[in-house]
């Protein structure tokens, strides 16, 4: 490779792709390539390359300094793997042992956000700044952002565990992620009226999602990824497998007339079991959910501040204030039994976890269609 007495008139006239070391300081070089000119120095006897910026934000003087007390340092594991290489370890060693739900949370918050912004970076190279970077554009979806930021956590605090330790220590330490205060909002019968007409009229895909959430009260993510094979229409059954709840637990819940009209509108495609497909890949359910929610509100709705979680709570209080028994209301949610509090004389308790295996399905049908439907049917009879 090429040695050259680099000053600053030196390195402003290269020109000529290739890698050029220093006769000043062995081992400190520049990299120049068809865009821009980075400084690199070579550490150890294998000749780790570690970048330390690039030119001209960085100036000869400052990455001159800078590659010295790089060459004094340690050379750890941190400056051999990527991020990319990194995370592929932690999935094998560390997702693989979490339950389906959770494995695939992590999995896609690093494979959507963490890896495609720091895949190719060493770890050692990746600052609290850079990590802090990829959720700045996120505010209008808080929940979303603290995610991304817990699941960084995570992966970089495993990498710091033994026996791997890629790092010494995390770039995201001391870092506190606020997963926001339990919601109260309840939609007023007004409002609830506001947002069923407004999803009709915002239609398929995701006004159909919404009104089945209304009708349901089940999960955003549990109704977008509904399949055929998991409605049962002469039963009038949705049987939730246990990878799609969120406590891993299968979840079969009964529905009325309201959603067998709705899903017999839900266009059939041969392609996909997928009642909601997305437009790029009919293997995965549409997202895209801010951006139809902000249409929706804007558009069609025109109902104060909610986030489409609110509705589920809405369910559930609509349903106790129809008299419907709090345990029924429970399986309804797929909430564990022990949920509704952990005093002797609660009406569930943790003890029921274990031994009232009860489905309650004959209950949560009767709920459904002598307090639920009926509710709405003459709650959107309104003017």
């Amino acid at each position: 490779m090429p040695v050259a007495h680099l000053t600053d008139i030196v390195v402003q006239r290269l020109r000529t792709p290739g890698t050029y070391f220093d006769k000043t300081t062995p081992a400190f070089g520049i990299r120049v390539g068809k865009n821009r000119k980075t400084w690199i120095v070579m550490r150890g006897k294998d000749r780790v390359r570690t970048r330390v910026g690039h030119y001209p934000s960085l100036s000869l003087s400052d990455a001159r300094t800078a590659a010295k007390k790089l060459l004094v340092e340690p050379v750890t594991k941190a400056t051999r793997i990527t991020v990319r290489a990194a995370n592929e370890t932690f999935k094998l060693e560390h997702c693989s042992k979490k339950k389906a739900r959770t494995r695939y949370d992590y999995e896609r918050v690093m494979d959507k956000y963490i890896v495609p912004e720091l895949g190719s970076k060493k770890l050692a190279d990746v600052t609290y700044e850079g990590v802090l970077a990829i959720t700045k554009d996120m505010a209008d979806t808080p929940s979303e952002q603290s995610h991304v930021l817990a699941v960084a956590r995570t992966f970089f605090r495993w990498c710091v565990q033994p026996p791997r330790r890629y790092l010494m220590h995390s770039p995201l330490e001391g870092l506190r992620v606020d997963l926001g205060k339990g919601r109260k909002r309840v939609l007023l019968p007004a409002e609830l009226k506001k947002v069923w007409d407004g999803a009709r009229k915002q239609g398929y895909p995701h006004g159909t999602i919404v009104r089945l959430l209304i009708l349901t009260g089940q999960r955003r993510g549990e109704i977008a990824n509904l399949r055929r094979a998991w409605v049962n229409e002469k039963e009038r059954t949705i049987t939730l497998p246990d990878w799609v709840t969120k406590n891993g637990r299968q979840h079969t819940i009964p529905f009325g007339a309201m959603v067998a009209e709705i899903i017999e509108t839900v266009p059939r495609l041969n392609t996909t079991d997928l009642l909601f497909p997305s437009r790029d890949a009919d293997d995965r359910p549409v997202s895209g959910f801010s951006k139809f929610k902000k249409e929706l509100d804007e558009q069609y709705a025109g109902v104060g501040p909610y986030v489409l979680h609110d509705l589920r709570r809405t369910f559930g209080t609509k349903l106790a204030e129809l008299k419907v028994l709090p345990h029924v209301v429970e399986r309804m949610l797929n909430h564990t039994m022990g949920s509704i509090g952990n005093r002797a004389d609660s009406i569930v308790s943790a003890v029921a976890e274990v031994y009232n295996l009860a489905t309650y399905l004959p209950e949560m049908r009767q709920a459904i269609d002598d307090k639920w439907e009926p509710y709405l049917r003459n709650l959107l009879q309104r003017p």
